[in-house]
């Protein structure tokens, strides 16, 4: 059922639903219990929900005793591998109330590249959906490298909402919806409605690195989305605090109308 509008949400029936870093790790834990009872809502509907989650590297980080995001390649991933574990853990004790189970899924590039691959990804998230298992993917960064890494969770996300054929895609970030020029700037206006195919060469907005402990930023958001979009798939972009009224498909964010082909 495509979902041609925001309004839409409310009654999708496959939705993707990615959150960042910076969203739910370290102080902003606090977001995890209120992010899953929005995604509880939508499941009690019956609602099939996909959950996208950065944080590995993040949640490792303080149970590692280290500083900052670690340079090297090899502390990342030690990080993933101990942060995954705390970040799941986080997760399934805040379902736990609501009867959901999490079931986790760590993707490298190569597991949706060729076609026997991605039929046994799809294949493995399809029977968590139809057990009403709320799959949690991240990035596999325990094992990923700079070479054959998505780039950041904002792309897997919509490469994920394709895998499984949602309905919709919503990728949650720091500022309420994306702006015609960096939000701080007086000047900026907030989008709210980018139609398919639309020319966005006149805006802008603003660079990758958003913070210490994640990747991503509005950009990176507009190239996910836009990728989603492509290949029919609405997708709206808002904050993770409004995660609950997204999920009620109200007129919050910024929504990128799907291609629809003929």
């Amino acid at each position: 059922m495509t979902v041609l509008s925001r309004s839409g949400l409310a009654t999708a029936e496959r939705i993707v639903v990615k959150v960042g870093s910076s969203s739910i790790s370290g102080e902003a834990a606090w977001r995890i219990p209120m992010l899953v009872e929005a995604l509880a809502s939508a499941h009690a509907r019956g609602a099939e929900v996909v959950l996208v989650s950065s944080g590995a590297i993040a949640s490792g980080i303080p149970m590692l005793d280290l500083d900052a995001r670690p340079n090297d390649l090899a502390t990342q991933q030690a990080a993933a591998a101990v942060g995954q574990n705390i970040l799941v853990y986080r997760y399934q004790e805040a379902l736990r109330p609501f009867g959901i189970l999490a079931g986790q899924v760590l993707l490298t590039t190569a597991d949706l590249d060729g076609p026997t691959s991605r039929s046994n990804a799809r294949r493995a998230v399809d029977r968590l959906l139809g057990l009403r298992v709320l799959p949690i993917v991240n990035e596999n960064d325990t094992v990923a490298t700079q070479e054959i890494r998505f780039g950041d969770n904002d792309r897997l996300a919509a490469l994920v909402a394709q895998l499984v054929g949602a309905d919709a895609l919503v990728l949650l970030s720091d500022i309420e919806a994306l702006y015609t020029r960096p939000p701080a700037d007086p000047a900026a206006e907030p989008i709210d409605l980018i139609t398919a195919g639309a020319d966005l060469s006149g805006l802008e907005f603003g660079a990758t690195v958003v913070n210490s402990v994640g990747t991503g930023g509005a950009a990176t958001k507009v190239s996910a989305a836009r990728l989603a979009a492509a290949s029919g798939i609405g997708v709206l972009v808002t904050s993770a605090d409004l995660v609950a009224q997204a999920l009620r498909g109200e007129a919050i964010g910024t929504w990128f109308e799907p291609h629809v082909a003929g």
